[in-house]
């Protein structure tokens, strides 16, 4: 059974998850200029990657904080 968010803390989360898609966006978009411009620093590139998906884990986790549990 989990807590209940206040509205300001909602808020915060959906505050937070804006950012970090703003990052990942941006991530994205310097990754594909990177392998565009046949800069392939693959240490760059992989550790950039892996960002990428740290941010997108942690926005799905932080989403599902803001949707309420539903009783079966």
């Amino acid at each position: 059974m989990s807590e209940r968010l206040t509205e300001d803390e909602l808020n915060a989360i959906r505050k937070r998850v804006c950012e970090l898609r703003l990052e990942h966006r941006d991530l994205d978009d310097a990754i594909t200029q990177l392998i565009a411009l046949g800069t392939f620093e693959e240490l760059k590139i992989k550790r950039m990657k892996k960002r990428k998906l740290q941010l997108r884990d942690t926005i799905a986790r932080l989403e599902d904080k803001l949707i309420p549990d539903i009783l079966a």
